[in-house]
């Protein structure tokens, strides 16, 4: 008998995967790429409008750097700053002790989905949303000066949004709101992924709560945490509607509360190409730097304590 072996047709599984990333590619050229390309191209243009009259393109140089940094641009970066450490600090350590509570078995918290679901809410609400919702409830006829007032507590209504103390400490407090339960949720998944073998050597060991917190959980987490403080920062320089809501653009009282995108809108408003490509240009730098500090200072290269120990040795043998 004669067998007929027949040719089997490979198929290349390979080229499918770059079918299916292609249109993200795609879209990234047209509309991330070719806009950055752009937006860094008019940073080094004098291009504005005039009334009806448009001025430039006309190619300048540095020219809109150097005016930028004569601006009140780094005014408005130390509010920018400001108003994100009011949120992230305690965004991050009530989600850290949240996130410790919820996978610690030992203490048995019961309707611990509901809890979780109550705390990411606030993350689904939009930013405007939750500003128009403070700026009624902190207005000096709202509610909350009409309770303080009834029992006693204050004489007469707080003008919150009068002083820079309590603008600040409301755009922070929404900040805080909006993002502590997205923290949360993360730094859990976590320390879930930490074997259960590491806690239960802690306690045979005698290690405290305490102690296994900042010396099991937080070094092995670091990751994660190194990944949210990135990514807030981020957050924090984009940092735009919820003080352009609250204060209606205008970044009160005397300008306490302008942070470095509203400044970048105002240009835009005013068809400052230039100016604002330029600006543009110094957020991403900003972030690249912090970025890059952030991960050295969070990134450990020895985790096992390997390359330590070999410097000790080597050390030792001279």
């Amino acid at each position: 008998m004669l067998f007929v072996q027949k040719k089997r047709k490979l198929v290349n599984y390979a080229k499918w995967g770059y079918i299916f990333i292609l249109p993200f590619f795609a879209c990234f050229f047209i509309f991330s790429f070719i806009p950055l390309v752009d937006t860094i191209r008019y940073s080094f243009y004098e291009y504005f409008r005039s009334g009806i009259k448009e001025i430039g393109p006309n190619f300048i140089g540095l020219k809109n750097y150097a005016s930028l940094m004569q601006s009140d641009m780094l005014k408005y970066a130390g509010n920018t700053l400001i108003l994100w450490l009011i949120g992230f600090i305690p965004q991050i350590a009530i989600a850290l002790l949240l996130a410790s509570w919820f996978v610690d078995v030992r203490m048995k918290i019961r309707c611990q989905q509901f809890f979780k679901v109550v705390i990411y809410l606030p993350n689904l609400i939009m930013a405007s949303a939750f500003a128009m919702l403070f700026f009624t409830l902190f207005s000096t006829k709202g509610p909350v000066n009409s309770i303080l007032m009834s029992l006693g507590i204050i004489g007469e209504a707080i003008d919150f949004m009068r002083t820079a103390l309590g603008v600040r400490s409301l755009i922070g407090i929404m900040n805080f709101l909006m993002w502590f339960g997205n923290t949360t949720i993360m730094l859990m998944a976590a320390i879930m992924g930490i074997s259960p073998d590491i806690f239960e050597a802690s306690e045979i060991d005698g290690c405290n709560s305490v102690q296994r917190f900042f010396r099991i959980t937080l070094p092995l987490i670091r990751p994660i945490l190194a990944y949210t403080l990135i990514t807030s920062i981020i957050g924090g320089l984009q940092m735009f509607d919820v003080p352009q809501i609250l204060t209606n653009g205008q970044g009160n009282p005397d300008r306490t509360s302008m942070t470095l995108i509203m400044f970048l809108n105002s240009h835009l408003r005013s068809k400052n190409y230039g100016m604002a490509g330029a600006l543009s240009v110094y957020l991403f730098i900003v972030s690249g730097i912090l970025c890059f500090i952030v991960y050295r200072i969070t990134n450990d290269d020895d985790p096992d304590g390997s390359k330590a120990a070999a410097r000790k040795n080597k050390r030792g043998r001279r």
